[in-house]
């Protein structure tokens, strides 16, 4: 920010904060990047150094044909293959980095470019790279695990079929098992069974990971993955149907197709056998005997996909944020309190209030995707694998992946509003944004079905059933629960007593102190998480007990189950950013950043103000302090928000919006 409009930003700020002895933080933007990419700040800047390399397919994007930034996009991601930063969690001895942490981090630092490259990278190494890795085992390896690191062998992954998208467990694709040729025959039964919007599917995949229902003599034993040829020499392989799925609302440098498999024959040992395998003489073997336990292993070890995707959503929303920030930074408009001058956007209280707010949140999705990306790495590289540190990793993963896109879709559309007109031009970048990240909110699972798994978490407690449960089972195990049980596991009583020790005056503490207690605001937040979550399963119990049928009695309380889910996951955001202020040393980092932390926490009460009036956590006279407060919070942060998104240290060349962003560089007044 030049000094000059830092200088008017402190001017137009509260005089009274100042008059309360406020001292404005002075943020040391290199050291904020260094806390916000944390331990693998050499791979985020390896890949940032990439996308300026390559910074030219944004464009590309727009003038190229569909078939021409389709193989645009290849090229890159094959290109990109060759530095390591595409393979950095696959294994060492093909070329890999033999790092998830890494892998996620680079990811993720994608999800400041283009988003076609980010899907594509995705797809290949991610799920038909991280299906063959985590579901298959050594003789698969050798034989693809190479060209997949190094982007000669591409692939798809074909799950989601045309009418099974969420319920995995009931796709209908074959794999019966032929013992006199000792080969699986992969057959799509009927038209609604073919595999749909499969990433890679239309002109590129020699491969997919097919997921089948696995019959051997008569016997169905659900749902496993194949390595299937779709391609020999370019055209379809012998029995395999391919259709482009066409145009699509963004990200069509991804070649999304179609797949229909006519009786298509594959050696036996095709079969990724990880968890579950048939010899020669058509003998099924598993070391998970339970059906439903072993069907929810395998998806749980594909959880990478739901990681990747929530932190290049909030990677996506960065970008955003950066953009609407500097041209409101620069935009003038109306005459200002001083005459022959008009006001700069984000002077104004409305767009502080539109925008601020949003960037604390986006602060705090990054804090808490975090988290769940180190989960995901102590997990899958043997630090913490263990039963309950899987089940709490695939809960986080749900509902950051949710909430996260969530806030994309939101934080873009906002941001293009904020930007005025100009924000609708395609060289400005929103429409790419708006369009290749819609669809985030239904990558790697619907996000209301994701809630549902969070809250199915939650209310078993990840019971030892929990893995046979659908969502009728969980309404029964719940329902068993005596009501003293579901009180001592929600805890509310609990809770509420450490709500009063927080807030020793009830009704009439000191709300100036209070507000900006981080204990006062976890407690809000934990207070109406376990109020929910409590509420849901009394009325599971009372619909059961009145007679109601499992599934009947689910759909009924269907909406105060996501309620509880997205609940309990802004409490653990709000927790990830808590912790992570209280960790820094003391300074004007440390002061910003704990200022975006009271404004997200704020903001997050305030927006379920009637709530907590409901439930009587919020007076009349405290929600109005709330929201005084937030606006007061709005005013510190307003002078130090170009540096703030200056932190994300994304590359001025991959924000283009040169119209937008060209009073900067001029300097220009109207």
């Amino acid at each position: 920010m030049s000094t000059e409009t830092a200088a008017e930003a402190t001017n137009s700020a509260d005089k009274d904060l100042q008059d309360k002895g406020y001292r404005q933080p002075v943020v040391e933007v290199e050291g904020l990047t260094r806390i916000l990419d944390g331990k693998y700040a050499e791979v985020r800047n390896l890949v940032r150094d990439n996308l300026v390399d390559y910074a030219d397919i944004l464009s590309d994007a727009e003038t190229l044909s569909s078939d021409a930034f389709r193989e645009r996009v290849k090229e890159v991601v094959v290109e990109m293959a060759a530095t390591g930063q595409t393979g950095m969690g696959l294994p060492k001895q093909y070329g890999g980095g033999g790092d998830i942490g890494a892998s996620i981090a680079a990811f993720e630092t994608l999800g400041l470019g283009d988003l076609s490259v980010l899907v594509k990278v995705g797809v290949q190494f991610g799920l038909f790279g991280g299906a063959i890795l985590q579901l298959g085992t050594e003789a698969h390896h050798d034989a693809w695990m190479a060209g997949i690191v190094s982007g000669e062998l591409m692939g798809s992954f074909a799950m989601t079929e045309t009418g099974h998208g969420s319920n995995v467990q009931a796709l209908k694709t074959t794999a019966r098992f032929d013992p006199e040729t000792d080969e699986f025959v992969i057959d799509t039964p009927t038209e609604s069974a073919r595999k749909d919007y499969i990433g890679n599917a239309a002109r590129h995949a020699e491969l997919a990971v097919v997921f089948a229902q696995l019959e051997v003599a008569g016997t169905s034993h659900g749902v496993h993955a194949f390595v299937v040829p779709v391609r020999v020499d370019g055209r379809p392989a012998p029995g395999v149907r391919i259709e482009d799925c066409g145009p699509k609302m963004g990200l069509n440098g991804v070649d999304n197709g179609r797949f229909w498999f006519d009786r298509v024959r594959i050696p036996r040992t095709n079969l990724l056998n990880r968890f579950a395998d048939v010899s020669p003489e058509g003998v099924y073997s598993s070391p998970i005997e339970s059906a439903n336990r072993r069907f929810f292993t395998m998806l749980g070890t594909l959880v990478q996909g739901r990681v990747s995707v929530g932190g290049a959503a909030i990677n996506a929303a960065k970008v955003a944020m950066a953009i609407a920030i500097r041209y409101g930074d620069q935009r003038r408009q109306f005459e200002a309190a001083d005459p022959g001058t008009e006001q700069l956007l984000l002077d104004y209280g409305m767009h502080q209030r539109r925008l601020l707010p949003l960037l604390a949140r986006t602060y705090a999705m990054h804090f808490a995707q975090e988290v769940v990306a180190g989960q995901l790495h102590d997990v899958f590289s043997g630090i913490t694998d263990n039963e309950e540190a899987r089940r709490k990793l695939e809960s986080a993963a749900a509902g950051t992946k949710a909430l996260g896109t969530w806030h994309a879709t939101r934080t873009i559309q906002e941001c293009r509003e904020a930007c005025g007109g100009a924000g609708y031009l395609s060289t400005n970048r929103f429409q790419a944004l708006k369009a290749d990240t819609d669809v985030f909110t239904t990558f790697e699972g619907d996000n209301h079905v994701l809630l549902q798994l969070v809250a199915k978490g939650l209310l078993t407690d990840y019971s030892g059933e929990f893995e046979e449960m659908d969502q009728f089972g969980m309404v029964r195990f719940v329902a068993g629960l005596a009501v003293e049980t579901v009180l001592e596991k929600t805890a509310v009583h609990k809770l509420l007593e450490r709500i009063k020790d927080v807030l020793p005056g009830g009704d009439e503490w000191d709300q100036e102190a209070g507000l900006l207690d981080p204990n006062y605001q976890l407690a809000m937040l934990r207070f109406r998480e376990e109020h929910m979550l409590g509420g849901v399963a009394r009325r599971i119990r009372a619909g059961v007990a009145g007679g109601g049928n499992p599934g009947n009695v689910f759909s009924e309380v269907q909406d105060h189950v996501i309620a509880a889910a997205r609940a309990h996951v802004e409490r653990l955001v709000l927790e990830a950013f808590v912790d992570k202020t209280a960790a820094l040393p003391d300074g004007d980092n440390k002061v910003a950043l704990n200022l975006l932390c009271d404004l997200f926490a704020l903001t997050t009460i305030e927006a379920d103000r009637a709530w907590f009036m409901e439930h009587g956590r919020l007076s009349i006279s405290r929600s109005k302090a709330i929201t005084k407060e937030v606006n007061a919070l709005c005013r510190k942060v307003r002078p130090i928000a170009v540096d703030l998104v200056d932190a994300f240290a994304i590359p001025r060349v991959v924000l283009r919006s040169e119209e937008l962003l060209a009073h900067e560089a001029a300097g220009v007044d109207g």
